[in-house]
């Protein structure tokens, strides 16, 4: 069974943007010094060449992955939602620990996932615990530690950059 790759609008565009990159300007600078490298005669022993191969392999493969990660993107614009108070992808979620601390957190897709930011993936656990949940509500988080009370304090939709 495949998994959707839910996408918000900001991390569809940060794929593409990177993959552009790759293909405008990564690319045809490492071809660029390839080709140079592999005019000056024995390639078996040149590191240039040799480098430039293998940077030329790793960015293929980065512009394979990105190419199929936007194929299979599904786009949910969290700004479009209209007004609930339940959790789904592109929430953004305040809520409580046992223990007072208040913590918000960003559900994204895979390919956004960025913890300084506070964006966690829709398969994270803690997404997993809190979708379908609604603001007021107190769930069960299973950790490493044992099982978490939290409770959600709000839930909003918005931009996420």
């Amino acid at each position: 069974m495949e998994i959707k790759n839910y996408i918000t609008p900001a991390g569809h565009l940060r794929i593409k943007e990177e993959l552009l990159h790759l293909l405008d300007v990564e690319r045809p600078s490492v071809v660029k010094i390839v080709s140079w490298a592999a005019s000056n005669g024995d390639r078996s022993e040149n590191a240039d060449y040799q480098y430039g191969k293998k940077r030329l392999r790793e960015i293929d493969r980065r512009i394979y992955f990105l190419t199929k990660r936007l194929e299979d993107a599904v786009v949910v614009d969290p700004e479009t939602r209209e007004a609930t108070d339940q959790i789904f992808f592109g929430a953004t979620v305040t809520y409580a620990e046992e223990d007072g601390t208040e913590i918000t957190i960003s559900i994204v897709g895979v390919d956004e996932v960025d913890m300084d930011k506070g964006h966690v993936s829709w398969i994270s656990p803690i997404a997993k615990t809190l979708i379908k949940s609604r603001e007021g509500d107190t769930v069960r988080l299973k950790t490493p530690t044992g099982v978490k009370e939290i409770e959600v304090l709000s839930v909003i939709y918005q931009k996420l950059e």
